[in-house]
């Protein structure tokens, strides 16, 4: 399966934006994915995973503000973030695995290019 994430762009402190992630070549049916988060010279962290079921689990980066959900029928997922503020300010990734347990730990097979979210103060 093939991962496509959209929606980033530029935003003011305090707004919002709603990403996407679609899956090509593949139902998303039975994956969990996870949204991660790269800023400019950090590393890579998670937001957060939602399982084949619907079920959420938020890291510190988005808790409180995160809502993460899913469309099957659109084969997507989707990355609502609230209230942004300038050290949000990253590129998004979304990732795909058949295993809950490694989208829990970031180990996922399938990995989309990202898309820049940067948020203005």
């Amino acid at each position: 399966v093939q991962l496509q994430a959209s929606g980033g762009g530029l935003v003011q402190s305090g707004g919002s934006l709603r990403l996407s992630c679609r899956a090509f070549g593949g139902s998303l049916d039975y994956y969990s994915i996870g949204w991660f988060r790269q800023a400019p010279g950090k590393e890579r962290e998670q937001v957060g995973c939602i399982r084949s079921d619907d079920g959420t689990v938020y890291r510190d980066s988005g808790s409180g503000r995160v809502t993460i959900s899913r469309d099957n029928a659109k084969n997507t997922v989707y990355l609502q973030k609230n209230n942004l503020k300038p050290e949000d300010t990253a590129v998004y990734y979304c990732a795909a695995d058949t295993s809950y347990s490694g989208c829990l730990n970031g180990y996922l097979k399938h990995w989309g290019e990202g898309t820049q979210v940067t948020v203005s103060s």
